[in-house]
């Protein structure tokens, strides 16, 4: 009996006296805190020839990247997300003989489908408003640089085309709550454009 003993703590101590295997945890991703509710303002700046509903956690800025020249394209935007680290740029142009809405159409078709290569998917919904202001907007899956493009236009005078960006490398997981939060400002801001 006292044999047995001494061969099962022989046993006992051998097997714990192994070295533990080092187990690293799974990546994870920061926990983006989005806003509690939805909640819109009005932007309606003087001689802007459009006007739009967006959030009171967002901040309008001039577009200083994209238009170096501010009397070429004095009407570009950005609506900020300053909590989020993301942006809606957006662009501007009258609808003229030199600048159809044709071509318009096509550029932003082509600036959509330019992350074709890394999309997993590219969808398109269309929005028509009270104000008379046709919008589609494209949902681009994947780690794209942009998940949220829209166009919008009454056909004759006016043409919208807006971008979702964010400061940090596409990641389509990570950046998952926000792009889905931010999907309904964007569709609220389509549904309340208006023209001037």
């Amino acid at each position: 009996m006292n044999r047995l003993i001494v061969v099962f703590l022989f046993f006992t101590v051998l097997v714990s006296c192994r070295p533990k295997e080092y187990t690293p945890k799974p990546s994870g991703y920061f926990k983006i805190d989005t806003p509690a509710e939805h909640r819109y303002q009005l932007f309606d700046r003087p001689g802007f020839p459009y006007s739009f509903e967006y959030p009171v956690y967002a901040v309008i800025e001039s577009d200083t990247l994209s238009s170096k020249d501010k009397t070429k394209n004095p009407y570009w935007i950005n609506v900020t997300f300053p909590g989020l680290g993301g942006m809606i740029n957006i662009t501007y142009k009258e609808i003229s003989a030199s600048e159809p809405l044709s071509k318009m159409l096509e550029d932003s078709w082509d600036l959509s489908f330019v992350h074709h290569e890394k999309a997993d998917t590219i969808g398109a919904k269309e929005f028509e408003n009270p104000n008379n202001v046709s919008s589609l907007l494209y949902v681009v899956g994947g780690n794209t640089a942009s998940a949220y493009q829209f166009v919008s236009s009454d056909s004759t005078k006016h043409f919208m085309r807006g971008a979702l960006y964010f400061d940090v490398s596409p990641n389509a997981d990570s950046l998952k709550p926000a792009t889905d939060f931010l999907e309904k400002d964007i569709e609220h801001l389509m549904m309340t454009l208006k023209w001037k």
